[in-house]
């Protein structure tokens, strides 16, 4: 015989934080008001803040902008707006949804951009013809539609350098570490940073072009005896050159290049062939901060 059990009662619960958006807009701007076009690519997410509890937990959609609305609207904004940043078309985006959207009080935006530069013909960039570049630049925005948390970034920079890096003094008296110490290695990473503003008058533009710049920079001009001191020197060259900047913050994996053992082939090899190890890796991260 069949024994039935009686369901458990339902326990008490409420709604938590919530959002809800569209992601993953895939979004190109061509500007063609000269025969020198400019353009933008984007990938676009848009999450809306604000009294949604009927929807969830009654079923009720009244009042809810659709997110095929939302998809629609940052292509309409777009041919409208977005004449500057990512940051600042977050603004445009947000302070929209606040004004349109009945229960919307708030939310954020966030950008993927991929970068093109013009392919050079005759040492020239050309007028209408790019290519895609390695990093992608990365922008949130949050906010009320009036004011707004701005976090600008940068991901996939692939930066090495072929000396004028170690890893030496470590802890070696350890029954698990055979990792012998070096004054002369393959130092490579991807960098991924992000950083915050002290204030709201920003270019956005141009403090990102001196970012970018500045990272390049410094990775070159200091003998590095630790991924960790050059995430260190980095931050503290970035905030220099950035006044906007409040902190910024860095993770840094470490991309191995092992020096290749060719001696069992009878072949030298002063550092010249190298496997490329692709993981495990070592992992930095760190905010670094005006004292």
């Amino acid at each position: 015989m069949t024994q039935t059990h009686p369901s458990p009662a339902k326990v008490n619960v409420r709604l938590g934080e919530n959002n809800y958006g569209k992601a993953e807009v895939k979004l190109m701007k061509v500007w063609r008001d000269t025969e020198r076009h400019e353009i933008r690519e984007l990938s676009v997410r848009v999450a809306m803040t604000g009294d949604f509890d009927a929807a969830h937990t009654g079923g009720d959609n009244t009042d809810l902008v659709a997110t095929d609305t939302v998809r629609n609207t940052i292509y309409g904004l777009a041919k409208e707006g977005f004449r500057g940043s990512p940051e600042e078309f977050g603004k445009e985006l947000l302070n929209h949804f606040v004004k349109t959207g009945p229960r919307v009080t708030g939310g954020f935006a966030e950008f993927t951009e991929y970068l093109w530069e013009r392919i050079p013909v005759g040492g020239e960039g050309h007028d209408h013809s790019f290519v895609r570049q390695m990093p992608q630049r990365t922008a949130r925005v949050e906010g009320d539609g009036q004011t707004f948390k701005v976090t600008s970034g940068l991901e996939n920079l692939y930066v090495l350098k072929t000396t004028r890096s170690g890893w030496a003094g470590y802890l070696l008296n350890e029954r698990f570490t055979t990792l012998p110490e070096t004054t002369d290695r393959v130092m490579a990473t991807f960098v991924t940073a992000k950083w915050e503003y002290n204030t709201e008058d920003v270019d956005y533009d141009d403090v990102w072009n001196q970012v970018y710049r500045q990272i390049q920079e410094t990775f070159t001009d200091h003998y590095s005896p630790s991924l960790q001191n050059t995430l260190f020197l980095m931050g503290q060259a970035v905030l220099t050159a950035c006044p906007e900047i409040s902190r910024v913050w860095f993770q840094m994996p470490n991309k191995h290049h092992l020096r290749y053992n060719l001696e069992r082939f009878g072949l030298g090899n002063d550092n010249e062939i190298f496997h490329v190890d692709p993981e495990p890796y070592g992992l930095m991260e760190a905010w670094v901060e005006r004292a």
